[in-house]
């Protein structure tokens, strides 16, 4: 059983993040990327939001980016954006909270050489993470959840199961996470240009955060 979409009551109690963008017109989709940046997997996402002149967010591991920074700056490169997904992909229910600041740090010193900017963007591997860890990450960063899980990282979704899943519950605001790590390639090379090409025709655009 996946869970695509977090109950009211988990958004409710993490007032800090944002899980989904306000409708606009024309509607737009932002779509993000977690776990990369990986050389197999993340130029075929770039390829692939070019063709619908399409822009992300790439929520990056930062010992990733600190083995493939060609790759970060790919991205860049192609008008996307980087952002925080910590250093080693930790997990904020199950490692103290110096721990995890540090990691998180870790990971946006890295960021900030390539990235400059304001408030970066931060989103907690899982979603894992405490009410009290949230509001300190929230005075220095934008916590970004999702209004859609693809579970794409899944093998035993399907991938018509997938695209079929993301197209249903997909709606304009939504944050739609995708996953451009080998555990989801797979599913990521089925969904993604299928997703693209069905809400292109039908007169949506796709924003980074």
């Amino acid at each position: 059983m996946h869970l695509h979409r977090m109950p009211g009551l988990v958004r409710q109690l993490f007032p800090e993040c944002r899980w989904q963008m306000p409708a606009t017109t024309p509607p737009t989709l932002y779509l993000t990327f977690d776990d990369g940046p990986i050389p197999e997997e993340t130029p075929f996402v770039v390829e692939q939001l070019a063709r619908f002149n399409a822009k992300g967010t790439f929520f990056c591991v930062g010992d990733n980016l600190r083995r493939h920074p060609t790759v970060a700056r790919l991205v860049l490169e192609a008008g996307h954006r980087l952002a925080n997904h910590t250093y080693h992909h930790i997990s904020g229910w199950s490692h103290p909270r110096a721990h995890y600041l540090r990691d998180v740090a870790q990971c946006q010193e890295l960021l900030s050489a390539l990235q400059p900017e304001a408030r970066p963007l931060l989103r907690p591997p899982y979603g894992r993470i405490t009410p009290p860890l949230a509001r300190e990450l929230n005075r220095t960063h934008q916590l970004i959840m999702w209004d859609i899980l693809t579970c794409d990282y899944d093998p035993d979704f399907a991938p018509e199961a997938c695209l079929a899943t993301a197209l249903r519950l997909s709606r304009p605001g939504s944050i739609v996470v995708f996953h451009d790590s080998l555990k989801a390639s797979r599913n990521l090379r089925y969904v993604l240009p299928r997703y693209l090409e069905h809400f292109a025709e039908r007169g949506y655009q796709f924003a980074a955060l």
